[in-house]
């Protein structure tokens, strides 16, 4: 017998200030090569993976680079649109970019909203470890208190230069997309309903909280 894969194509979103390390991240994900030279986005750029994610499920994830600066613009509503999952991204060796996680994440709340108002899936990637651990050490910032107050479903430290927990990260975001969507299809009335991402809700994996 023919075995019929489900095909699923979730769109993310990879925020946070300049020069954090979003293309970075993203180029190490998905093509498994680092640079140190790349020239900051403009506007917004995109890469796709793809995932088999069992043997009955393939996962295509568009991968979404906003530009540092786009949160200052009106074309972020635009970007934001139809995401299913975000990473917000900030560097541990800078202390504002850490500051600017809620102004994004503020952001990202005004202008993505789902019809059943649920939030997003959210992900931090404290990013560039490698360097350092400033901004997480200096300031005593529990990150696991941090992230379940203000809404995210995990957090990694992170590293493009030396491909640290990034892979796992991404493994968390999806996780809890497909578990949203799944518990959204198992609550709907078929006949009433034709389910959608974008009523997902957050299915809380307290794993997914990684230092």
């Amino acid at each position: 017998m023919q075995n019929h894969q489900r095909e699923h194509l979730y769109k993310i979103l990879v925020i946070g200030d300049l020069g954090v390390g979003k293309t970075s991240i993203i180029r190490r994900y998905v093509h498994q090569n680092f640079s140190s030279h790349y020239r900051a986005t403009i506007g917004v750029d995109f890469a796709l993976k793809v995932l088999t994610w069992d043997s009955d499920t393939i996962v295509r994830l568009q991968l979404w680079d906003i530009a540092g600066q786009e949160r200052f613009g009106n074309m972020t509503r635009v970007y934001y649109r139809e995401a299913v999952g975000v990473f917000i991204v900030f560097d541990v060796t800078r202390p504002s970019t850490f500051e600017a996680v809620m102004k994004w994440k503020e952001d990202l709340d005004c202008k993505l909203a789902f019809p059943n108002d649920a939030p997003v899936s959210i992900v931090l990637l404290a990013n560039k470890c490698d360097q350092g651990k400033d901004v997480l050490m200096n300031n005593g910032i529990k990150m696991d208190q941090f992230c379940k107050e203000n809404g995210f479903v995990g957090w990694y430290e992170t590293s493009a230069k030396d491909n640290i927990n990034i892979e796992e990260a991404v493994q968390c975001l999806v996780k809890h997309i497909i578990a949203s969507e799944n518990g959204l299809m198992q609550s709907a009335d078929p006949d009433v309903v034709k389910p959608q991402m974008n009523s997902s809700r957050i299915i809380s994996c307290s794993g997914c909280f990684k230092s």
